[in-house]
């Protein structure tokens, strides 16, 4: 039963939402080999402003060690 959350700078259009979300589960079915009513997927938009503060140094920063595709960016 894999959840995911992907949060983004805010901007992109419903579209583009939608057809990450299929994306990401075909890719999730396709590597753990699970049915696509196991997989949901939720996208969260933030202010690009807030980005540092709301998701780099609380989730992406302390958590290094744990991330299989680390960002290539390191925000000041």
């Amino acid at each position: 039963m894999p959840h995911v959350v992907i949060k983004m700078i805010e901007g992109r259009s419903e579209e583009q939402k939608r057809r990450t979300a299929e994306l990401v589960t075909q890719a999730i079915m396709d590597g753990i080999g699970c049915k696509e009513s196991s997989v949901s997927v939720a996208i969260e938009d933030l202010p690009a402003a807030e980005w540092v503060s709301a998701v780099y140094r609380p989730e992406i920063e302390p958590q290094m060690d744990r991330l299989y595709k680390k960002p290539g960016y390191k925000p000041e």
